[in-house]
């Protein structure tokens, strides 16, 4: 996993994802007694970056795998861009989200195209039920953030922000990344180290949820003892993925 991989699925995302800005209020400034910027990732197609990791892990497929279509694991954001992705390509999707996700997310998801299994995820293990069912229907798993693919195609965001803060005289900040399994978080870490190294790549978890924050102080893998009951669904994570936190 390295910056070249980024760098593709830069090129593979052209003309399918959105450039999205970089946005400035003074009033959010004086309420931060300091200069914000804002990269409004809810413009991208499905409402989320996580459509950028999406095309880049479908698009990445050898075509004779991609068409036996793809299978992931999401709360939401993820599933949705998988289901775009994968019906944008013409290839079948299967989505495992958990029943207590947001009821817009799921129609959504069914309404792009996916066939949508709901499990517990106080009592059901995803990783589990998507390793299965990959087997059994010959589908392509995608993680939603323990993929290389799908990292590289969150770290196109990272590219975007170096291009954009050098275009307005930004040469050194810290970038404040919502964090659930870590794969947008260090992914533009990964960028910005590349084509921005004074910008730094900031984690922020919900409160309660503070698993990367312990991994990184303890050097190894921390889990939480809740899985639910946070406002912040898209990102309440059991534990940092392998391959984010070695990143």
């Amino acid at each position: 996993m390295n910056i070249d991989m980024i760098r593709a699925a830069a090129v593979r995302l052209e003309g399918h994802a959105r450039r999205t800005p970089l946005l400035s209020s003074p009033f959010l400034d004086e309420l931060a007694g300091r200069r914000v910027l804002i990269k409004p990732e809810c413009l991208q197609h499905t409402g989320s970056f996580k459509f950028r990791g999406a095309w880049s892990a479908v698009s990445a497929l050898a075509p004779e795998t991609r068409k036996r279509g793809v299978i992931a694991f999401s709360s939401g954001n993820h599933a949705q861009g998988v289901a775009y992705a994968a019906s944008q390509h013409g290839v079948p999707s299967v989505i495992i989200m958990p029943a207590d996700a947001p009821q817009l997310k799921i129609d959504n998801t069914r309404a792009l195209g996916a066939e949508v299994i709901l499990y517990d995820r106080e009592t059901e293990n995803r990783d589990e039920i998507g390793e299965r069912m990959s087997a059994e229907r010959g589908l392509t798993l995608i993680k939603p953030f323990d993929e290389p693919q799908v990292i590289a195609g969150q770290g196109t965001t990272g590219l975007e922000i170096a291009s954009q803060a050098a275009e307005l005289g930004v040469t050194e900040a810290d970038v404040l990344v919502c964090c659930g399994g870590g794969g947008l978080s260090s992914g533009i870490a990964l960028a910005l180290e590349a084509d921005a190294p004074n910008l730094r790549a900031r984690p922020v978890e919900p409160e309660g949820f503070d698993d990367v924050k312990r991994s990184l102080a303890a050097g190894a893998i921390q889990r939480n003892n809740q899985m639910g009951g946070n406002i912040c669904d898209a990102i309440v994570t059991p534990s940092p993925a392998i391959l984010p936190f070695r990143l």
